[in-house]
């Protein structure tokens, strides 16, 4: 993975950072108690979402998910800024529990470029390269 850069100017700026913080307590957690938020920006918009955990564990659905899926259903289509927060993270804990699973990371694929800067609050930015270097595309289905 690539080295950890400083948080992204501009999902601070656009209030990203503060909005996935707020999404977080909204999450349904019983299982985990690890409540995440995200917050995505797209079409100068910002969409936020919490994980929605369910007693069938394959129900559940990531917070990342969550705005994206929002930013979709308003009519967004490209993502620009991705900032993602737990709130029950443990202090010097490992940060790769922080960080956006793999489906969530294809997801994003879907609807943004590989530049994409993706925060992770109290971990750093990456781009979604650095996070998915090889994402499943329309291209690999054959289409185009």
């Amino acid at each position: 993975m690539a080295s950890v850069t400083a948080p992204d100017p501009a999902s601070r700026a656009s209030g990203l950072t503060a909005a996935a913080q707020a999404a977080a307590l909204n999450a349904h957690a019983p299982y985990s108690r690890f409540r995440v938020g995200a917050a995505v920006r797209a079409g100068g918009q910002v969409y936020t979402g919490c994980n929605v955990e369910n007693a069938s564990y394959g129900l559940a659905i990531c917070a990342e998910r969550v705005a994206i899926f929002k930013a979709v259903a308003a009519g967004a289509r490209r993502l620009e800024a991705v900032a993602v927060a737990c709130i029950d993270a443990s202090p010097g804990g490992p940060a790769s529990t922080l960080m956006p699973c793999g489906a969530c990371r294809q997801v994003m694929a879907e609807f943004a470029d590989s530049s994409l800067p993706v925060e992770v609050v109290g971990v750093g930015t990456f781009t979604l390269a650095d996070l998915l270097p090889q994402p499943f595309t329309l291209g690999d289905t054959g289409r185009s």
